[in-house]
C-alpha cells in the first residue's frame, strides 16, 4: 500500500504544474476582445485560475509528503495521535 501512496504522490506532483500550465493556457488561448460568450471574458478565467490554483499547489505539497512517506504509518484510533 505504501508504494501506490508513492506512486500517487509522484502522480499529484507531476500533475499539478501541468494543470496549472493547461488552465492559463486555455484562458490566453479563449479570451477574445470580441467575444460575447462567457468563455471569451478575462474574469470568468481569473476566477478558475485563481480558485484551482491553491488547490493544485496544495495537491503537490501531499505528494511531496506522500513521496517522503510522511502518509506511511496512519493512525488506526485516537489513542494512536499522541
Amino acid at each position: 500500500m505504501n508504494t501506490v501512496k508513492k506512486i500517487m504522490g509522484l502522480v499529484w506532483i507531476i500533475l499539478a504544474p501541468v494543470i496549472i500550465y493547461l488552465l492559463v493556457t486555455s484562458a490566453l488561448h479563449n479570451i477574445n476582445s470580441g467575444g460575447t460568450r462567457d468563455i471569451n471574458q478575462p474574469i470568468p478565467w481569473i476566477i478558475i485560475i485563481g480558485i484551482f490554483t491553491p488547490i493544485a499547489l496544495g495537491l503537490m505539497i501531499f505528494g511531496y509528503y506522500a513521496i517522503k512517506g510522511e502518509y506511511d504509518k496512519l493512525p488506526s484510533n485516537s489513542n494512536d495521535l499522541s
